[in-house]
Parts: C-alpha cells; structure tokens; sequence
C-alpha cells in the first residue's frame, strides 16, 4: 500500500472520476450525483426504487448509470463494485447516503423491528459501502468517501429513537475511517445536514411501512430555537458536499444556526469533566 503524507489529498480534481451514490434516484442522493456530474465525474446511482433511478440515470445521460440494490445486501455490495467498475473503472468517490427515517416513537415504545431496519440501512449500509470500495482506495493511493449522517447526530432530540443512535455511530464512524484512511491519501467526509427537501418521508413509507408526521419530519429536528431555517434544495448540498470533497472536509454542515446546540452539547461534556479529578 502506498502510505503518503498526513492530509495528502488527490481529490481536488473530480472530472473524469468513477462516483458511486447510493439513494440517488432523489433527494440528497441526486443532489449529489448531479453536482459530481457536474464537476466531470461519472456517476453510478444507486438506489432501491428501480424506476426512478432508472429515469434519473437516463435524464443524466451517458456521464451516470442506473444500479438497483439493496444496501443491506453484502453480496449485492460486490455485484454493484463489479457493475461500477466494468462500466467507469475503479471507484475515487464512495457516497454512502441511503436511508430512512424515524417513526417519532418514544424510543422505550419503538418497535423492534422499526429500530433494527433503520440501524441495519443507515449504519450497516454504509459499512457495507465502505467495506467494499474503501480497500482498493487504499491500494490506490487515493479516494473519498461521504457519509451522509444529520444534525440528528450533532445533537439530541427526543423521539428519533434509532434515527439519533444510526446517525451518532454514524459520525464516529467517518471520524475513526478518516483517521485510518488518511495516511493512504483517502478522505473521509460526514455530511450533517439541517432542513433539506427530499424523499425521505415517501422512501421510509416504502421501505418500513412508517408514514413519517408531515409536520415533523427528520429534517426539521432538532430545532434552534430561534430559528425559520430555509429549506435547502438537494442540488445546493449537492455542491457543498463536491466542495468538501475537493478541499478533503471532515464535517459538510449545511446550516449555521445549529452551532449553539452543537456548542451546548459539548459545553455539558466540558462541564461535566470539571467534576472528575484527573488521575496521575
């Protein structure tokens, strides 16, 4: 494997790269794959709805092609880096993004089974994502992968359950990823958005039969107090995440508003350590 420099980062030229974005047929996903596209990538979208993906890869033209799977499905995992390499060669940009989201259940009343589906998409997904592609980056020399979390995983809200568990492990996930792939000239980026339009109310509906409160989605909590956040388009954060990507960015925050919940969160850490002696 071919160790570089600390920080050594070879992704500030996208054009002419292999992208692969899971839950790309809308939303966020789309976003992404457009601004990647954009930018001179080829792009695989991936996705579970079938039909829109494959009008989406269509209206995009021959710079991205339509994958359908599972991210659940470690074996369809080498079939989709097979399926992307045959047709773009090697993968430079992993964009782990698939998901779903909360059914605003009190996490003591959360089904069981609602809480293992949305740990097993978010957070196994993207492991599963990482697992395939992230060995040949390292090989490589070169590579980024984007994990898309929440503000769900900066802070804390009641009733998004395993929303906040998947998106919290998630964030540590890219921080521990980054620290290993780094020395290999591979980046690691979290995208923690706030309020973005999207599909994920329609997707979760699909997916786990969880028809999410149109009032209170995902994407509108946690809430700054004082806040009428705007509602980003997809494509906005779609090219905040290209840039993160060319400037290797570990965190990709998309509203500011959210610093002074981050900040109280943290400021309770500190505090809290004020209390305990430090020890030899």
């Amino acid at each position: 494997m071919r160790a570089v420099k600390q920080g050594e980062n070879g992704m500030e030229h996208i054009e002419g790269r292999t992208a692969f974005v899971t839950g790309a047929a809308g939303g966020i996903g789309l976003g992404i794959a457009e601004a990647l596209i954009a930018a001179g990538a080829k792009v695989v979208l991936a996705d579970l709805d079938r039909r829109e993906v494959e009008r989406q890869a269509e209206r995009l033209g021959s710079s991205a092609a339509p994958f359908v799977f599972d991210v659940t499905d470690r074996a369809a995992w080498r079939e989709a880096q097979v399926f992307a390499e045959r047709w773009g060669g090697p993968v430079d940009i992993l964009v782990n993004n698939a998901g779903v989201g909360p059914d605003m259940q009190p996490l003591a009343d959360m089904a069981p089974e609602n809480f293992d589906c949305l740990l097993r998409i978010k957070l196994n997904g993207s492991f599963n994502g990482v697992h395939t592609f992230a060995p040949s980056m390292r090989e490589r020399g070169i590579g980024h992968v984007v994990n898309t979390a929440s503000m769900a995983g900066l802070t804390i809200t009641a009733r998004l359950g395993a929303y906040t568990t998947a998106m919290f492990g998630l964030v540590g996930m890219s921080e521990v990823l980054r620290a290993e792939l780094a020395p290999y000239g591979v980046g690691v980026s979290v995208l923690c958005p706030g309020r973005v339009a999207s599909r994920l109310a329609d997707t979760t509906r699909v997916i786990t039969g969880v028809a999410l409160p149109t009032a209170e989605t995902p994407s509108r909590v946690p809430m700054p107090a004082s806040s009428s956040l705007r509602v980003l388009e997809p494509g906005v954060v779609g090219r905040m995440v290209v840039e993160a990507v060319r400037a290797d960015e570990l965190y990709i925050l998309t509203h500011g508003e959210y610093a002074e919940l981050v900040e109280a969160r943290g400021g309770r850490l500190i505090e809290a350590f004020s209390r305990v002696p430090r020890h030899g």
